[in-house]
């Protein structure tokens, strides 16, 4: 289970079950509502588009009534699953949230899946209540019951997002931090003998990137706590021998996701956050292990 911190501000704080604490700034009702906004105008526009060409396909044929049938269930699908459809494609984006730097997650911090994202869209018609009539023709939901939801949650959840166990949270670029260099032979040697299919993942690629950068900061004493308390659970996973360095296996193992068996960083990182930055990792140090 992950664990989290107390909630002072906007942000929360997210701590991974290996123990790496990841910093979101919540999304409130009013920074959202842009982003639905645009939503809305591009179905909106899509929708007459398509309105326009089906009176023009059909009127001549005769066959209006039945294109406009058409037309009536395309509306309905794209108010029910624009939102769903877009957040599952997109992990957890609509182009109104795209524009705007805004992503779904889940509550644990992690992306969210496509159940989730129908969910929380679907629901929407609940937190769009209550509806108001407008005109005979045309109706609109106030989301009285969604920014009621959202101000007595303390993650600005409304109940979709409270159901389907979800936040909105603001993406805030940041640069990835350079690469350290590895020229110690016995890092390289560990790293060319790791599992060939080894990948890690995001929480532990960040974990080994921070490990590295901060290594010549923590003193000995300290350094050899925290590599025995994250080197340790990999070394068993990875099946290596008892007794060995932990600080070195982290080396290795930062080597080997960030450079691979070359000496030049691969042209892809996986510690590139998807979506957060276009950023590469650039600026390769020369610190040794």
């Amino acid at each position: 289970m992950s664990a989290e911190r107390p909630q002072l501000d906007t942000r929360v704080l997210i701590v991974t079950p290996e123990n790496i604490a990841f910093e979101y700034r919540l999304a409130g009702p009013f920074q959202r509502l842009p982003a639905y906004l645009v939503d809305l105008v591009l179905r909106t526009l899509a929708l007459t588009v398509i309105a326009v060409a089906v009176v023009l396909a059909t009127g001549g044929a005769g066959m209006i009534g039945l294109g406009m049938a058409g037309w009536l269930a395309l509306w309905f699908v794209s108010d029910w699953l624009y939102g769903g459809l877009f957040e599952a494609l997109w992990n957890g984006q609509t182009p109104g949230k795209r524009l705007f730097r805004l992503r779904v997650l889940s509550a644990e911090g992690q992306p969210i899946n496509a159940m989730q994202a129908v969910l929380r869209n679907v629901l929407r018609a609940v937190d769009a209540q209550p509806v108001l009539p407008l005109s005979t023709e045309f109706a609109t939901g106030f989301h009285l019951i969604g920014l009621v939801a959202a101000a007595a949650s303390g993650r600005f959840q409304r109940l979709g997002d409270l159901a389907a166990g979800t936040m909105v949270v603001v993406e805030q670029p940041q640069r990835a931090p350079d690469l350290v260099r590895m020229d110690n032979q016995l890092v390289v040697n560990l790293a060319s003998r790791l599992p060939a299919d080894f990948v890690a993942s995001r929480s532990l690629t960040r974990t080994l990137a921070a490990y590295v950068q901060r290594r010549r900061q923590i003193p000995p004493r300290r350094l050899a706590e925290i590599a025995l308390h994250v080197g340790e659970p990999l070394r068993v996973r990875l099946g290596l021998p008892r007794g060995m360095s932990h600080d070195l296996l982290l080396c290795a193992l930062y080597f080997k996701t960030f450079f691979g068996t070359a000496s030049e960083p691969l042209a892809s990182s996986p510690f590139v956050s998807n979506g957060s930055s276009g950023e590469t990792l650039a600026g390769v140090g020369r610190e040794a292990p």
